[in-house]
């Protein structure tokens, strides 16, 4: 059972669970675009519900967070099990490495923001570990991922591709993570030279 799913229990009206649902999409998308320090009533203004509501819903702001970085969590699983069906071990492994990326720049830090949190999240991190172990161990048999990378070196490679905001005095673009990760997966890919 998702975040979401867990949250709804509470309230069993129609209406309860669109609104707790709308919430968490809010607060993904005011994540992505202000960052962690969004506030609760900027959260229920994009979900079209008032403070009063978003409260008796949830307990807390961090509340939400919790539900959006498990749902989060819940969808990178998601989308590794779907590259693990690609017929093209690459293809399969590029396309979960970009959801992966893209899913941990939208998140703006929300692991961060909880830190004392008592979330358990051992079980959610260690079904990712998994299945990107099954993509890395798969792409290596087809020949077309580097033979001496391990996935735990992929895990942190994929992690590094978020570049902070300033890095040598130098303002980071919009979007330069697509760029880093391009040439990570370039650097990952195996070439089949002969000599």
């Amino acid at each position: 059972m998702g975040a979401v799913e867990r949250l709804q229990e509470d309230g069993a009206r129609a209406d309860a669970r669109r609104n707790v649902a709308r919430l968490v999409d809010a607060a993904r998308e005011a994540l992505a675009e202000v960052g962690i320090e969004v506030t609760a009533h900027e959260i229920a203004r994009r979900a079209g519900v008032g403070i009063g509501t978003f409260y008796r819903r949830l307990s807390s702001r961090e509340a939400l967070l919790e539900a959006v970085l498990t749902d989060l969590l819940d969808e990178m699983t998601a989308l590794a099990e779907d590259a693990l069906t690609d017929p093209d071990p690459w293809a399969g492994f590029a396309r979960f490495a970009h959801d992966y990326v893209r899913l941990r720049a939208t998140s703006c830090g929300v692991r961060e923001a909880l830190g004392g949190t008592a979330l358990d999240l051992a079980a959610p991190l260690a079904r990712i570990r998994r299945r990107l172990r099954e993509l890395v161990e798969r792409a290596q048999r087809a020949g077309v991922l580097r033979p001496d990378v391990g996935w735990r070196d992929v895990a942190f490679l994929l992690a590094a591709v978020l570049p902070g905001d300033h890095t040598l005095g130098l303002v980071t673009p919009k979007g330069q993570w697509r760029r880093n990760l391009g040439l990570t997966l370039d650097g990952l890919r195996h070439s089949h030279t002969s000599g």
